[in-house]
């Protein structure tokens, strides 16, 4: 999982039906945050750290993410 398999889950959660204002739409989003356990957002975050670093040896440049 990376760190935008976390947007997806976000979206899919908080997109399932129409808010009624912005203030809905943030409170649906934080509560799916919410459910997210722990160990997916570190291992999403782990990731995206590894990408990170090799996009800069990359210096910017195509790269495969394995």
């Amino acid at each position: 999982m990376d760190y935008y398999s976390m947007w997806s889950i976000l979206e899919a959660e908080t997109c399932s039906k129409p808010h009624q204002s912005i203030d809905a739409l943030k409170m649906s989003l934080m509560k799916a945050w919410n459910a997210i356990p722990h160990e997916v957002i570190d291992r999403a975050v782990g990731n995206f750290s590894k990408r990170l670093k090799k996009c800069i040896e990359a210096r910017g440049g195509r790269f495969e993410n394995k």
